[in-house]
C-alpha cells in the first residue's frame, strides 16, 4: 500500500477536510475544495418520480454487502477515473477497519448500482457512486441519507457540487463554515452499522483545514 494512503493518515486527512484523488498516471493528489459541497440531511430532496421508484420496490438495498464490487464498478468508467489501484487498496483497508462503507442496489441478485464513502464520527464523506440500471444510484443515495438520519449523523460531505447532486439539494458552503461543522461532527461517537463501535478522530489544535 502507498504509505501516504495508510489508514491513520487517511482518517486524519478526512477529519481535517482533505481527501485524495489519483491522476491518470496514478499519482496521488490531496484536495480541500473551497467552497465545499454538502447535502443537508434535513432538507434532502426526493422528487416525486424517484419516490414512485422507491415505492415500487424496483431495487433491493443493502449496506456493506459488496464493498469491493462497488469500488470496482465506480472505477470502471469509460471517461477515466481517479480511483487507482492504490486508492482501491487503501479504501478496502478502511472498510475492513470499519471506517469505509458501501450502499448497494440489487436486481435479481445482480449489483446494479451503489455508492461508497468514509464515516468518521457523525460525518460521512461520499466518495463515488455508479449505476447500471436507471435510478439505481439515486435510490442508493436515498437509502444512505435515511440510514444516516437513523444513526444520528450530522454531516454528509459530497466534496464537489454537480448537477446530479444539486437535484437532491446539495449546496456549497465556505471552507471556514465547513471546517466548523466538520470539527463538531468528527469528534462525536456514532456507529454507522448497528452494533458497531462509534469512531472519531481527535484533531490537532493547529489544524489549518478546519480552523475557524
Amino acid at each position: 500500500m502507498d504509505p501516504q494512503l495508510a489508514p491513520d493518515r487517511l482518517l486524519t486527512a478526512y477529519a481535517s477536510g482533505i481527501f485524495p484523488m489519483a491522476d491518470d498516471e496514478g499519482e496521488i493528489h490531496w484536495y480541500a475544495p473551497d467552497p465545499r459541497a454538502v447535502i443537508e440531511l434535513d432538507s434532502f430532496i426526493v422528487h416525486r418520480s424517484l419516490r414512485s421508484v422507491i415505492r415500487r420496490g424496483d431495487f433491493e438495498l443493502s449496506l456493506n454487502q459488496g464493498f469491493d464490487a462497488v469500488m470496482r464498478a465506480c472505477a470502471d468508467r469509460s471517461e477515466g477515473t481517479w480511483i487507482s489501484s492504490d486508492i482501491a487498496e487503501a479504501y478496502g483497508a478502511l472498510h475492513r477497519l470499519g471506517f469505509a462503507h458501501s450502499v448497494e442496489a440489487w436486481q435479481d441478485g445482480t449489483l446494479v448500482g451503489g455508492l461508497y464513502g468514509v464515516a468518521v464520527g457523525a460525518a460521512f464523506f461520499g466518495e463515488s457512486m455508479f449505476h447500471r440500471a436507471t435510478d439505481a444510484s439515486k435510490v442508493a443515495l436515498v437509502h444512505l441519507v435515511e440510514h444516516m438520519k437513523e444513526r444520528e449523523f450530522e454531516l454528509l460531505d459530497v466534496q464537489f457540487s454537480t448537477d446530479h447532486l444539486r437535484q437532491f439539494g446539495a449546496v456549497e458552503i465556505p471552507r471556514n463554515e465547513y471546517g466548523r461543522r466538520l470539527r463538531q461532527a468528527v469528534v462525536l461517537e456514532r456507529a454507522f452499522m448497528p452494533g458497531g463501535e462509534g469512531a472519531h478522530v481527535v484533531l490537532p489544535e493547529d489544524d489549518a483545514a478546519t480552523r475557524e
